[in-house]
């Protein structure tokens, strides 16, 4: 296989395998050249925090614009928000599966917050990113202490960086932050009020065949055995990430972050109940408005088969 894949860029709370086998040349062993496209230079990033109802946002603001625009072959990002992109897609994308990392979020509160508990966060405002990870994150973790109509939200960009600064400047009660930003935050003494794993997945082109998808995920699979058997040789790459952008992240450690965090399993298809328990939850919150079932959202033809093995690839185990 001689194929080029243009990936929409990742960062390593959502990609670092991914980012792991293009820097070991593990795509270039299985006959596939990256080029990153860059989905994040037209970004408004400034607060807006007006904005109180997903529909007033766009669905494409950052995952999924360059896709789009056909100017990418393939993007991940969280599960709920793909769902919700190739609803509307315009290029026929549909999702192929999860991606390995199974990310780490929590909502977090100012030093001075008198929040102790979720229960406590009813009717105060909490910036999220809409149509992002943590955005359906958040409704998910609280839903189960607050009635949804006591749940405030209000539109902060994606980038944990920017809600971070949201969130110390006082314009909004709590936030959702992933790493390295969970860190940054408590050595400054904020309070994480709930903290949990998610999961993404991979949305596509129709230029993503079943051959491509299974060469392309067995580079993920080895990324993956490489950094669960060593984390703390991957932790840099949550600094190195953000540390040319922001000199607070750039003080950090690697010791400050903890390996308990980062989680990485082989990428798979979406179980067929999950997938439907997802769109049930979705549907009933409005973020789906058109699509008749689950399975309209996956390409299960490249789910079913792209995840073949090379003939002398152990399957892992966990």
């Amino acid at each position: 296989m001689n194929k080029v894949l243009r990936l929409e860029n990742t960062s390593p709370f959502q990609g670092l395998a991914e980012l792991v086998a293009y820097d070991e040349g593990l795509f270039e062993k299985e006959g596939i050249t990256i080029e990153w496209i860059d989905r994040e230079s037209h970004v408004d990033k400034s607060p807006t925090l007006h904005i109180t109802d997903h529909r007033d946002a766009s669905r494409f603001a950052s995952h999924g614009s360059q896709l789009e625009q056909g100017k990418a072959d393939l993007y991940n990002a969280c599960e709920w928000g793909n769902y919700s992109r190739v609803e509307t897609t315009k290029v026929k994308s549909r999702q192929i599966g999860r991606r390995s990392i199974v990310t780490y979020a929590a909502i977090v509160v100012r030093p001075d917050s008198d929040v102790q508990t979720p229960q406590q966060l009813a009717g105060k405002l909490i910036g999220l990113p809409y149509y992002n990870g943590t955005h359906y994150l958040a409704l998910q973790m609280l839903e189960g202490f607050i009635p949804r109509e006591l749940i405030k939200t209000g539109r902060l960009p994606n980038g944990s960086k920017y809600r971070f600064k949201a969130l110390m400047d006082g314009l909004c009660e709590a936030t959702t932050l992933t790493e390295p930003y969970i860190t940054l935050a408590e050595k400054k003494g904020c309070r994480l009020v709930i903290a949990c794993f998610h999961h993404g997945t991979e949305v596509a082109s129709d230029r993503i065949d079943a051959e491509t998808y299974s060469a392309f995920n067995r580079a993920v699979r080895e990324a993956v055995r490489r950094i669960n058997a060593d984390k703390s040789a991957y932790m840099h790459y949550f600094i190195d990430r953000h540390k040319d952008k922001d000199p607070e992240i750039a003080k950090l450690k690697v010791s400050d972050l903890r390996e308990s965090r980062l989680y990485l399993v082989d990428p798979a298809p979406i179980p067929e109940e999950e997938l439907q328990r997802t769109y049930d939850w979705m549907k009933s919150w409005g973020f789906l408005e058109t699509a008749s079932c689950a399975t309209d959202l996956v390409n299960m033809n490249v789910q079913r088969h792209g995840y073949d093995r090379a003939p002398n690839e152990p399957a892992a185990t966990h």
